[in-house]
């Protein structure tokens, strides 16, 4: 989660991530050389011209106020004066950035790049932008492009490494640092981004010193402090992060900066056990200070445990984030189901390939798809399905949750975690045909095997192993392989090919027949895998399930297991280079089942 500037799936097993570079759009020197190009612009200006001026004015007088919102209403004031003006471009996207809709800021960026193709500031705005989107090559075009105005320019330096380390380019962003850092040793900024390199490969430890290197340089520096507290973390000084998370707060530029420190802290009280604390913290997600917060429209007051009492009410749970999240958070569902009492009624938006696994589940419950659209650059998540019923005379609902939101009245503490084997069930006519499918297979254990995540991309590549670290797995005797991996895995299953091992691929979409996928996992011997969709799902579902976890995952909450899931078995990395151990053990695993049987579940 390197935090390179205030300028980041699954409720995650990953920490919150910033891909922003460094610099401020809105900062004191960006917003004087802007009111230079408007002081120079106003003179021999006919009158719209001045108009337009003086609301440009205005605007950059409610973004040092901080008041983005106003400086956006002041810029479209007079964008309606005159639609060409590259400044007022400009000023609306730093506005549009600042308030975090980084969708209409990018548009903004662009308009202003195209009215002044010459105006190098803006091509940097823009590239920091477009980093932060993961654009990486149009940043690093504008980057490039910016520094052959200006050569050796140290903001533009830093911000072009911190593409090449998001691109995976680990040698290239140290390269262009080292270089920069030979001529500015002093400059923090320089050692705080070589760190968040060597963090994104997982090696905390060196990453550890630069970050420390940084705070040396500028005790203050707010920035480098919560990047330490990300590296502090996973090396076992958890009481350390905690300590540099509250004081990287203080520092730390109101928005989007701040909002997403609170997130770490709130996944790092969770990860130590600070029950309820940590679940009351984590409502952090839904601030819209954080750019993928979900807003939710929902025609019904949102559910307060405090104020409302919710036996005999009609309740809608929405789920938020993505599969995983929902498998996670469903847990509380029952609870809630149970909260209401036969005289309320409980309704459940998931997303659309679940809707029929939950339903099954909960036939007292009414369930039907969320949708999730981009609405003035925010995601927003509507529930059709409820629209449908209060046409057809369905009674108002009383209140709405969002599902994560669950944990807080109905997780007070570890023992009021579930000790059932999965609460969601699989079809069982699928269960049955997938059984016989793999017995066409032939003797053996049917291991169903996930590896990695769709989203591979900067910092998220340190918690997945390469495919080929699997081989202990892969070649594990009296054992079968199982394709459960959704994507393009065509390379790496040619690669077992050729050597010798033969992972068989089901007939289906695994990334969209879900129900099947669920019912596979049911009838295979064992899921395996890291924290994801799929292991999460069949955990979900009550399969036999090895979890691989990273030594950040807060899911564990200070245990040795995945608490949602008390049947599921855990194998700890130890740290982000201790796959190759992870994965002997789980093959030490399969060697005793296979030669003793099953034990763990």
């Amino acid at each position: 989660m390197a935090l390179t500037d205030p300028s980041a799936d699954l409720a995650h097993a990953f920490q919150p991530v910033v891909q922003g570079t460094t610099g401020d759009a809105a900062s004191p020197e960006a917003i004087r050389r802007l009111s230079k190009e408007l002081a120079a612009s106003e003179r021999g200006r006919l009158a719209t011209q001045r108009k337009v001026i003086e609301k440009l004015k205005a605007a950059l007088a409610a973004v040092r106020m901080h008041d983005y919102r106003l400086g956006a209403k002041r810029c479209l004031d007079a964008l309606a004066l005159d639609e060409r003006s590259g400044l007022a471009w400009h000023v609306l996207a730093i506005c549009r950035e600042k308030a975090g809709d980084l969708a209409q800021a990018l548009t903004a960026y662009e308009a202003a790049l195209k009215l002044l193709p010459d105006e190098t500031e803006v091509a940097h705005d823009l590239g920091r932008l477009a980093q932060r989107l993961g654009y990486l090559e149009i940043a690093e075009k504008l980057l490039v492009k910016y520094l052959t105005a200006n050569p050796g320019h140290v903001e533009a330096t830093n911000n072009l490494a911190c593409v090449l380390r998001d691109g995976q380019r680990y040698g290239d962003a140290i390269d262009t640092l080292r270089d920069m850092i030979a001529v500015e040793p002093a400059n923090p900024v320089l050692w705080n981004t070589l760190g968040t390199v060597l963090s994104d490969q997982g090696d905390m430890a060196t990453a550890l010193t630069f970050f420390e290197e940084s705070l040396r340089l500028d005790p203050g520096f707010a920035k480098a402090r919560y990047n330490r507290a990300n590296a502090r973390q996973p090396l076992g000084d958890e009481e350390g992060a905690l300590e540099d998370l509250v004081a990287a707060y203080d520092g730390a530029e109101p928005g989007y900066e701040q909002a997403m420190m609170m997130m770490a802290r709130a996944l790092l009280l969770m990860g130590m056990g600070r029950i309820p604390e940590g679940f009351e913290a984590y409502e952090i997600r839904l601030d819209p200070a954080m750019p993928e917060a979900v807003r939710f429209l929902v025609d019904a007051p949102r559910w307060n445990p405090a104020d409302m009492d919710i036996a005999g009410k009609r309740l809608l749970i929405v789920g938020e984030q993505g599969i995983a999240d929902e498998m996670i958070f469903g847990a509380c569902i029952p609870d809630a189901i149970d909260a209401v009492g036969p005289d309320g009624q409980v309704f459940i938006a998931v997303e659309a390939r679940l809707v029929d696994m939950y339903q099954r589940s909960f036939p007292q419950a009414v369930v039907g798809a969320h949708r999730s659209v981009r609405l003035e650059g925010r995601l927003t998540r509507v529930c059709p399905f409820m629209e449908e019923l209060a046409e057809a005379g369905e009674p108002k609902l009383d209140a709405w949750a969002p599902m994560a939101s669950l944990l807080i009245p109905f997780r007070r503490g570890l023992s009021d975690f579930p000790k059932t084997h999965g609460y969601l069930k699989a079809d069982p006519a699928k269960i049955a045909h997938w059984k016989a499918e793999l017995e066409k297979l032939g003797p053996g254990l049917k291991i169903g095997l996930h590896w990695k995540s769709l989203v591979l991309t900067g910092v998220r590549a340190r918690y997945f192993s390469s495919f080929e670290r699997w081989k202990p797995v892969l070649t594990a005797p009296g054992c079968m392989m199982i394709n459960l991996q959704c994507g393009d895995v065509s390379e790496d299953l040619a690669a077992a090919q050729a050597a010798g091992v033969t992972v068989w691929t089901p007939p289906i979409d695994l990334r969209n027949d879900l129900e099947d996928v669920a019912a596979l996992s049911v009838a295979c011997d064992l899921v395996v895998g890291p924290g994801i969709a799929g292991t999460n799902l069949a955990a979900t579902v009550g399969a036999r399930t090895w979890l691989i976890h990273a030594p950040d995952d807060w899911h564990l909450m200070a245990t040795d297991r995945y608490v949602f899931y008390p049947h599921v078995r855990t194998f700890a990395t130890g740290g982000f280079d201790g796959w190759p151990r992870a994965i002997e053990a789980v093959r030490a695993g399969l060697d005793d089942a296979v030669a003793n049987g099953w034990n763990d579940a």
